[in-house]
């Protein structure tokens, strides 16, 4: 039977454990093959067990499928290079790149040090930036030899970067520059051939079971015969979709818990006031309140 993503080619960032995992074994079941990329990191980035990436290349292989595994770090610039360019000289090809991988350094904002800050900016925002940057430089050469380039890229935000979340100012600032990274993306890269959107998944993983304010909203796993709605497996169906030539959407991000999915709507124009000249500080304190009243909810 055809699978939805046969004849691609992936790479998958943190995919060795939670939501990538699952990602890289969905995909090699629909027909993908999978460079999967993870330097085995602890949650809180510290070095930790870099055979992860090799153990799903495993699991992939006894399913009769074809992967190659990855450590190079995501937030290295270079390294992202190096790591497109494996997949491309491995596979003769790239098709779909999945940026999921992260970690969290929690803590609330008037306690946040600096190397906090920097981390998790750095793994998670640089972290997309730098694989797609690559990734596109490799599609846009594509189209200039004139061959067709129908590419996927599919991002990970979260629910604390488009709504925020207690604790996670630094995480929330990433996954919010996540989605505004997607949607630039779509718009720039279109004219190669590439559809950029992003996921915002509510699943059972390391980050979220060690984070308190998620750990308490994240439902243990069902019990036998019910529907596990936190599993982390319901998350790659959609993933997969995202990657598929057959989907034509681009530039969204899609909230996703269990079965059910929605479509974010992000920063639009609201209520509006004018005045046809500058406003005065008096003026300013009688019209805000009432565009702040104009807003519906």
């Amino acid at each position: 039977m055809e699978g939805a993503l046969d004849g691609r080619i992936a790479v998958i960032t943190g995919a060795g454990r939670g939501l990538g995992r699952e990602h890289a074994l969905l995909f090699a079941r629909e027909g993908a093959r999978v460079l999967v990329n993870d330097v085995g990191s602890f949650l809180d980035g510290s070095v930790g067990d870099p055979s992860v990436a090799a153990a799903v290349v495993e699991e992939i292989r006894s399913l009769g499928g074809e992967a190659i595994a990855n450590t190079e770090s995501v937030s290295d610039w270079h390294g992202a290079e190096r790591m497109i360019r494996a997949a491309i000289e491995s596979f003769g090809d790239l098709h779909i790149l999945v940026n999921n991988a992260g970690f969290i350094r929690d803590r609330m904002f008037v306690n946040l040090t600096e190397a906090e800050w920097d981390s998790v900016i750095q793994v998670h925002l640089k972290g997309h930036a730098a694989p797609s940057r690559w990734a596109a430089t490799y599609w846009r050469e594509q189209m200039k030899t004139g061959r067709k380039v129908a590419a996927a890229i599919v991002n990970t935000s979260s629910h604390a970067g488009l709504v925020g979340q207690m604790g996670q100012s630094n995480y929330a600032a990433a996954k919010a520059g996540i989605a505004a990274l997607t949607i630039n993306q779509a718009i720039e890269l279109a004219q190669y051939g590439v559809r950029a959107n992003a996921i915002s998944p509510a699943a059972r993983t390391r980050l979220t079971e060690a984070t308190a304010a998620m750990s308490l909203t994240v439902a243990p796993p069902a019990q036998e015969g019910e529907f596990d709605t936190f599993d982390p497996g319901n998350i790659s169906p959609l993933v997969a979709y995202l990657a598929s030539e057959s989907c034509s959407l681009t530039g969204k991000i899609l909230w996703i818990k269990g079965g059910e999915i929605t479509l974010m709507h992000g920063w639009s124009d609201g209520p509006t006031v004018s005045l046809g000249r500058r406003w005065t500080v008096a003026e300013l304190a009688v019209a805000i309140p009432q565009l702040q009243a104009d807003v519906r909810p």
